[in-house]
């Protein structure tokens, strides 16, 4: 199937909101596609995750948002993250079944990666993006190294440990980083709805501060 969705026209930076509830999916998301976030993904280890995604796909849609799930760490989970209609598979492993089968269906795969066999297996099975996780285990130079020999384009996301600050995310933009994906420093079950609002904006500001640096360097 050919992929029904442009990265270019969404943040790149994944909200990875593990632990919401079927309850409270909804209000959050909203919060969350007000500030301007756009990949939105479910941890599968989060209650209710597989029904939370059903009523982001049913509330939201796919046309414009890349919805879908996180910790799909096999092919059943994957058969059921597709079966909800969601068009966004992300993994913590390199399983090649797992990321053919979700980009045949049409979904944006990120599965993680920390050493370049695994990069070059995701690619070839077809990964939209490579998340680095936990990147903390690559680090910059790492990055900067596995960078030099990937494919040019190839989208590059570090996950794991990653706040709100330019002091924390600029480092990997500026060698290269395409996005990001943002965990308990974005969202938390325990946080209230304005706490994840602020954060919110403070991620997306300080990601555009981020890109400007950049642009002016």
């Amino acid at each position: 199937m050919k992929p029904t969705f442009d990265l270019t026209k969404h943040l790149p930076l994944i909200a990875i909101i593990r632990g919401v509830t079927p309850q409270d999916v909804i209000e959050v998301t909203q919060i969350l596609i007000d500030e301007g976030f756009t990949m939105i993904e479910v941890p599968l280890n989060s209650p209710g995750a597989i029904e939370s995604i059903s009523k982001l796909v049913q509330q939201f849609g796919t046309k414009n948002y890349l919805l879908g799930a996180g910790t799909v760490t096999n092919m059943d989970l994957a058969k059921q993250v597709v079966g909800t209609g969601a068009n966004l598979v992300v993994t913590p492993n390199c399983n090649t079944d797992v990321i053919r089968f979700s980009a045949d269906a049409g979904c944006a795969v990120f599965p993680g990666i920390v050493t370049p066999t695994e990069a070059f297996a995701a690619l070839d099975a077809g990964a939209t993006g490579l998340k680095l996780f936990p990147v903390s285990m690559v680090g910059l130079d790492g990055f900067k190294a596995l960078n030099s020999v990937l494919p040019k384009g190839t989208g590059c996301y570090p996950v794991g440990g990653i706040d709100a600050s330019v002091a924390s995310m600029n480092p990997y933009v500026k060698i290269g980083a395409a996005g990001f994906g943002l965990g308990s420093a974005l969202y938390k079950p325990t946080m209230s709805m304005a706490e994840i609002r602020t954060q919110a904006k403070a991620f997306v500001a300080q990601y555009k501060l981020c890109l400007n640096n950049i642009s002016h360097a």
